[in-house]
């Protein structure tokens, strides 16, 4: 999925714990090809190539993907949309964009972003994107995904604690072999390698967007890789956006739509999500906090 994944399982002994590591591999492997869009042999891939022509038929955990991804969706307003793919064609963050990309040229990209315009039919399991050169990505809801489904599979085979960390989306079940919990640091957005707070976590999805791993700079101002599919603009205003609930599909989902929403909407949205918390650093480097969320040693601010 072009990102690292950090594996964690308590085990009996090392070669059952090598035995677990092998289940999850295999278990993300296979969703790689199912959801990846670079993958030219993949049902997603099928899916964007098919565009304004034809429907596909998709596997039906595929198809449920899809129409989890639309009804988050519907519940941000389209601050989340999975059909923003067709954006990569104009805003790259691998260096080769040196220049501002034109009004005209977003303009059109944007023209074919909708997750209105992604049409399911559940009873012959087909997906169909209605407008010629529309794609969808799973980017910012695949790898929570998944880790969900990695960690699903561990449970099943009897693993009672561990971690799956996919770059920041990480997802976390039972303790430490000393019972302690797992503790989960908090990225500080101005230098990665600093922290600013250790939580701990237990049963519980962790996932954090932020601004300091993909971006780059355009006459002197930093552009993120997080694009609000709305406009077509780098989101502005969030440094991070950390994300705490049950799984980490949602939990990556959320992280990208508060960051495209900003920190007031965000926070009021957070807060009225029931079992979702959400810490925000702000562009001027302050720390927001949903309602349920104390920081010990960090003043919580107010939005």
């Amino acid at each position: 999925m072009g990102s690292r994944f950090d594996l964690t399982v308590v085990a009996e002994n090392q070669a059952k714990g090598d035995e677990y590591m092998d289940l999850a591999i295999a278990e993300i492997t296979r969703i790689e090809r199912l959801i990846s869009s670079w993958d030219p042999n993949s049902q997603t891939s099928m899916i964007n190539k098919n565009a304004g022509v034809a429907p596909v038929k998709v596997d039906r955990e595929l198809f449920n993907l899809i129409e989890r991804a639309i009804k988050i969706s519907k519940l941000t307003q389209g601050a989340f949309d999975i059909s923003y793919a067709s954006m990569d064609r104009i805003w790259k963050f691998d260096g080769s964009v040196m220049e501002m990309p034109s009004e005209e040229a977003i303009k059109q990209s944007v023209a074919r972003v909708g997750y209105q315009n992604i049409l399911l039919d559940p009873e012959n399991s087909t997906v169909f994107l209605k407008k010629e050169g529309m794609k969808i990505g799973f980017g910012a809801i695949g790898k929570g995904y998944a880790a969900d489904m990695a960690k699903a599979l561990l449970l099943k085979h009897g693993v009672t604690s561990g971690i799956i960390n996919a770059s920041g989306d990480l997802n976390a079940w039972g303790t430490q072999p000393d019972g302690k919990d797992w503790m989960v640091a908090i990225v500080n957005p101005l230098n990665k390698n600093k922290v600013f707070s250790w939580l701990p976590v237990r049963d519980q999805a962790v996932v954090t967007s932020g601004n300091y791993e993909k971006f780059i700079i355009l006459n002197g101002e930093r552009y993120t890789h997080i694009i609000d599919p709305r406009t077509g603009y780098p989101s502005k205003g969030v440094r991070s956006a950390t994300i705490f609930t049950k799984n980490a599909e949602l939990a990556d989902a959320l992280a990208t739509s508060i960051f495209v929403m900003g920190v007031e909407t965000g926070v009021d949205f957070v807060n009225q999500l029931k079992g979702v918390e959400c810490i925000i650093v702000d562009d001027d480097n302050k720390i927001i906090t949903s309602e349920n969320i104390t920081l010990k040693g960090i003043e919580k601010q107010s939005k």
